[in-house]
């Protein structure tokens, strides 16, 4: 089965006329009769009644046009993503953010990158606690936006675009939003939520301990917007970076003496092999005033 006998065979379904469909598909009359009774021999039956000026579909053909319909639209698809990709172009964009990377600055910033290189798509996915930059190597993502990794690889183009320190997240109506800055053992006489999936829980943990302030968490989860649902209801407090409050009625607030930073990036692969528009939203990433 060829793909020019699926076209052909098309057109004669729209115009039930041999001579109109071979002018259609930009062939002779004898041809596309060719092509349609060596596409019948192969699927083995007749796809149309042969009869003048009533001529029409079989069974067989009525059941197949949908189905070979569906085949022409998928190789244009795939066509016009291959001339893309020739031509240096890529329209959709897979870019992964990891849980822990709050949306603020990010809505703003697609907007305007959007306006820069409107001939793109940006499909936003979650990154998955077992994937790293890895995925944007093999080619599943992209870009990524993440912590920074702590091992550099050549292979990625990696750009920092801002830095955050963590904070107390707590309800505004909590007893410690009352405070410009919150003395770390006023941490220990409320419930303390643990954030499974932040990436710095070790160091956290580790300041908190040299403090003697030991953190006793009464409930754990990997699920932000569930953590912070529940913070911002004034039920438990967290630890959390100070551009991923998201919850309506979250407040943020400083801890004396936690001085935990971290560095948000957007790695992409490095060099000429990336698609054209991801180095552009990389570049307008790095430039974008996330302040």
């Amino acid at each position: 089965m060829e793909l020019n006998q699926i076209s052909y065979f098309i057109n004669l379904a729209d115009t039930l006329n041999f001579t109109a469909a071979a002018r259609l598909s930009g062939v002779s009359q004898p041809s596309l009769t060719r092509a349609i009774r060596r596409l019948e021999e192969e699927l083995g039956g007749p796809l149309i009644y042969r009869d003048g000026k009533n001529s029409r579909l079989t069974a067989l053909g009525q059941d197949v046009e949908v189905d070979f319909r569906r085949m022409l639209v998928a190789m244009t698809s795939v066509r016009h993503h291959a001339e893309n990709w020739a031509m240096g172009r890529h329209r959709v964009l897979d870019v992964a953010v990891a849980p822990s990377v709050g949306p603020k600055g990010f809505t703003e910033f697609f907007e305007s990158a959007l306006q820069e290189v409107p001939s793109i798509e940006i499909r936003l996915h979650s990154l998955q606690q077992s994937e790293d930059t890895s995925e944007v190597l093999s080619g599943k993502y992209h870009a990524c936006i993440l912590p920074r990794e702590t091992k550099p690889d050549r292979k990625l183009d990696v750009r920092s675009l801002f830095r955050e320190r963590f904070l107390l997240g707590c309800a505004a109506s909590h007893p410690l939003a009352r405070s410009e800055i919150v003395r770390g053992k006023d941490l220990l006489d409320y419930p303390f939520v643990d954030r499974l999936k932040c990436e710095f829980r070790e160091e956290i943990y580790d300041h908190f301990a040299r403090q003697e302030v030991l953190m006793r968490p009464s409930l754990r989860s990997d699920r932000e917007d569930w953590i912070q649902r529940l913070v911002a209801r004034g039920r438990a407090i967290c630890i959390l970076p100070e551009r991923s409050g998201a919850a309506h009625g979250l407040v943020t607030r400083p801890i004396q003496g936690f001085m935990l930073e971290r560095e948000v990036v957007m790695a992409t692969v490095s060099g000429s092999t990336a698609p054209a528009e991801i180095r552009k939203i990389a570049q307008l990433a790095a430039r974008f005033e996330w302040d």
